[in-house]
């Protein structure tokens, strides 16, 4: 099947193509390449044909889908930061909403057959119940959350009214090699960098705050399964089982034999303190279910950065 990966040179997006590729299909892929996004050469894979252009940029995107006339679309290009969202929501909306819908048209345009498109438990903000289901009621408390709840009822739309078929993907906090240790997001890389490299670390709120983290492969894995497989639904992508800061930070300093200076910071705008996922759904319909355990993955993670010194 030729696939086009949107944010193919990023943190999940190029795991994703290396997937796909190592599953025969072909591969092209669309990135900005923008400094803040993630997105780097050195993620690419040699065998995905590579676009560097902006999903916001009509004209660019427009050319990219007639000259690969791909027949399904992974989306995973976006801005991807609560921090930033609160801080610039112009450009999250620009990015998460206007480059979806560049998407969403090219898509339905050029005939694709679908759209993996990456969602997120942002869209939930702090949960009625635990664990989190698809049907748990969507309140987000950052422009993030925003934006890509209002993505998928853009999804349901272009089903309805084109027949572009899609699959949604939440997302727990993902993890792995590749991810951004310079960013604002992804707590697992920065503090990863932190300890190998001897500096301090900021924990935010009181560090007692718990998420989902799951690993990028088992991410990846989903959104290879989701091109044949749970057709205009939507499923949460998680591990199941919430991790603190403060753990994150003991897990750490075993592996590294290292226990960095703690610097407090108050609360982020955003910010949730208690979220987890039930992710039965995805193993029901998608055939799916986490394999890497938060340790393995941590590892994995702490290896990759201390190989790249």
């Amino acid at each position: 099947m030729k696939v086009l990966v949107t944010g193919g040179a990023g943190f999940i997006g190029s795991h994703i193509v290396d997937q796909l590729i190592a599953a025969g299909h072909e591969v092209a892929v669309v990135d900005s390449l923008w400094a803040e996004g993630g997105g780097k050469e050195s993620n690419l894979n040699p065998n995905a044909r590579f676009y560097r252009a902006d999903i916001t940029d009509e004209t660019s995107l427009a050319r990219i889908f007639d000259e690969v006339r791909p027949e399904a679309v992974s989306h995973q290009a976006a801005q991807h930061s609560v921090a930033v969202s609160t801080k610039n929501p112009q450009l999250d909306a620009r990015v998460n909403v206007i480059g979806l819908l560049n998407v969403l048209s090219n898509s339905a345009r050029v005939e694709v057959k679908k759209v993996v498109f990456a969602s997120s438990g942002a869209t939930y903000g702090t949960p009625t119940r635990l664990p989190i289901d698809e049907d748990t009621p969507q309140r987000p408390e950052s422009p993030y959350g925003i934006t890509k709840m209002v993505a998928e009822h853009y999804l349901r739309y272009w089903q309805e009214s084109q027949g572009l078929n899609y699959t949604a993907l939440r997302y727990g906090n993902v993890y792995g090699p590749r991810q951004d240790p310079n960013g604002e997001a992804g707590v697992i890389a920065i503090f990863a960098k932190r300890f190998l490299t001897h500096q301090p670390v900021r924990i935010d709120w009181d560090g007692e705050q718990r998420k989902d983290y799951v690993f990028v492969e088992d991410v990846a894995r989903a959104n290879v399964l989701a091109l044949s497989r749970g057709d205009n639904d939507i499923f949460c992508i998680g591990s199941g089982a919430p991790t603190s800061v403060n753990e994150i930070y003991e897990v750490l300093a075993n592996l590294t034999g290292y226990k960095p200076e703690i610097t407090r910071a108050p609360k982020r705008p955003g910010d949730i303190y208690l979220s987890y996922f039930n992710s039965s759904k995805a193993e029901r319909l998608l055939g799916w279910k986490p394999s890497v355990t938060f340790a393995e993955g941590v590892k994995t993670t702490v290896e990759y950065f201390k190989s790249r010194g």
